[in-house]
């Protein structure tokens, strides 16, 4: 059974000679603590001034460890309560795959649930309309969802699919099952490809209540792009995904602009760090 409160190693301390800052030992050695298994999530860290007492620190310095990995989705505060660890981060497979989200988490073993916030036709405004190469005004699918993982809400986003493509998909219930799965399977419509850009950026009002954090914590912003075998766009989504919760993952395969004879190897992908306009 998982005990309510932390135990402390005996043998850490903080060494006060080390040129190493005192919240920086106090940092690793918590981190040691939670990715060794020895702190489970879920129990309690002990209080800021107790950490002062045993380690004769200033509460400033304990209070700058804890935020740092609060930030970093070790720690997890909750208001009146206390600090405890925070479960684990959910890998996600969406850099790499083009898997949706809800066919990668229940391959994983969660149980995943839409809330659908709207699903309407709407007329495709100019931004829209530039990535699903349509005309202004044109008839898209416009989903807006908050996806759970086990009832915590993790993800919320927007998807516009071309109304033409997939007429019946504005009356269809999402609340349990994949999107492209329906997709390819009502329509025999084959996913080819996807261009996804990722940036940092943080909740807003919305956001913070739809994903039930605080206002300015950090999310993952995903944008893609998703084609059919013949290079029509089929769908454009923005997704916001809770960085406290998330961490996306991608295997990096080495391959060379040119073959010792100067050529270029087929098949190599475009790929690359884009810098935005300040």
């Amino acid at each position: 059974m998982v005990q309510d409160v932390v135990k402390l190693t005996e043998r850490f301390y903080i060494n006060k000679s080390s040129k190493l800052p005192y919240y920086y030992q106090l940092k690793q050695y918590i981190i040691q603590e939670i990715e060794s298994g020895n702190w489970k999530p879920g129990q309690q860290v002990l209080p800021e001034i107790k950490i002062c007492e045993i380690f004769d620190i200033s509460r400033t310095v304990v209070r700058q460890t804890y935020q740092e990995l609060v930030n970093e989705g070790y720690l997890l505060k909750k208001k009146a309560k206390g600090t405890f660890v925070a479960p684990p981060k959910i890998s996600e497979n969406l850099v790499q795959s083009l898997k949706g989200f809800y066919e990668d988490m229940t391959a994983r073993g969660f149980k995943v649930k839409n809330d659908i916030l709207w699903q309407k036709k709407i007329a495709a405004t100019p931004k829209v309309a530039e990535e699903l190469v349509l005309n202004i005004g044109e008839e898209v699918i416009a989903i807006r969802r908050v996806r759970r993982l086990n009832n915590e809400p993790i993800v919320l986003d927007r998807t516009y699919i071309p109304y033409k493509l997939c007429p019946d998909l504005l009356n269809e219930d999402l609340t349990n099952r994949s999107l492209y799965s329906y997709i390819e399977g009502k329509y025999n419509l084959k996913i080819g490809k996807g261009v996804r850009y990722i940036e940092a950026t943080v909740a807003g009002d919305e956001e913070s209540k739809l994903l039930n954090i605080k206002k300015g914590s950090p999310l993952l912003h995903i944008e893609s792009i998703s084609y059919l075998d013949n290079g029509t766009p089929l769908e454009y989504y923005i997704a916001l995904h809770r960085g406290d919760r998330s961490r996306l993952v991608t295997e990096l395969k080495r391959t060379r602009s040119y073959d010792e004879i100067g050529n270029k190897p087929a098949g190599s992908i475009a790929s690359g760090l884009l810098i935005k306009k300040p």
